[in-house]
């Protein structure tokens, strides 16, 4: 029981380890290169934990080549656009100018019920309102709306806002975050002093963010917590 328990915490380690030197993606942002990879690692780790006979080592090995293939590969794209659009494909207009290219979907193999499930999940629900649509190498729709459909912004009205300072958690289950202190250039003594304002301790603070302007917002812990 010990070892096996020792090689799936040394696997798991080993696999975390791999996919985090692989960059931080999220499964539908892969690349078609990125997700054979991740798939590739996974069934590579499982043979070890699955048949013990077989040395850990090699799993390992196997996995970390991987991980320097993917690493090539991405080097590789990033350089030469031809390998990255062999590798990874290239984005389609599906949508141009307001009409739909039926012959652009073909060759996507995409049917209509498709595209409106895409722009759908881009909050279009009316397929008439769309001037452009891109669908893009990993798989997601990009949408352009045609101009009366566009939200107004202050731009179009000609307001001049302030630019929001970006709020940052300072404090997290009653313990004082230094990096966003540092990030703030703020100490920890300032922080101290608006949780005592607002008559609280640090200890029964669950969340407290602050920006730049010193805005900030403080969310107690409920009583028993």
């Amino acid at each position: 029981m010990i070892p096996i328990i020792i090689r799936t915490l040394i696997l798991y380690l080993t696999v975390v380890t791999a996919i985090r030197l692989m960059g931080k993606r999220q499964i539908g942002d892969m690349q078609p290169s990125e997700l054979v990879i991740t798939l590739l690692i996974s069934e590579i780790a499982a043979i070890p934990l699955q048949d013990k006979d077989q040395p850990l080592v090699n799993g390992i090995v196997a996995v970390f080549m991987l991980v320097i293939l993917e690493i090539g590969v991405s080097a590789l794209t990033i350089k030469c656009f031809a390998a990255r659009k062999l590798l990874s494909g290239k984005s389609v207009v599906i949508i141009k100018n307001g009409t739909v290219d039926m012959q652009a979907m073909r060759d996507v193999r995409m049917t209509v019920l498709d595209l409106i499930e895409l722009l759908r999940g881009q909050s279009v629900f009316n397929i008439e309102d769309v001037n452009f649509a891109v669908l893009e190498a990993n798989g997601n729709l990009s949408v352009l709306l045609k101009s009366d459909k566009q939200t107004v912004t202050a731009q179009d009205l000609k307001i001049k806002n302030k630019p929001d300072a970006l709020p940052l958690p300072v404090v997290c289950d009653g313990k004082i975050i230094s990096e966003s202190l540092d990030a703030l250039s703020v100490g920890k003594n300032t922080v101290k002093e608006i949780i005592t304002a607002n008559r609280t301790s640090l200890n029964e603070v669950l969340v407290m963010t602050l920006d730049r302007d010193g805005k900030y917002k403080i969310i107690n812990k409920e009583a028993g917590v």
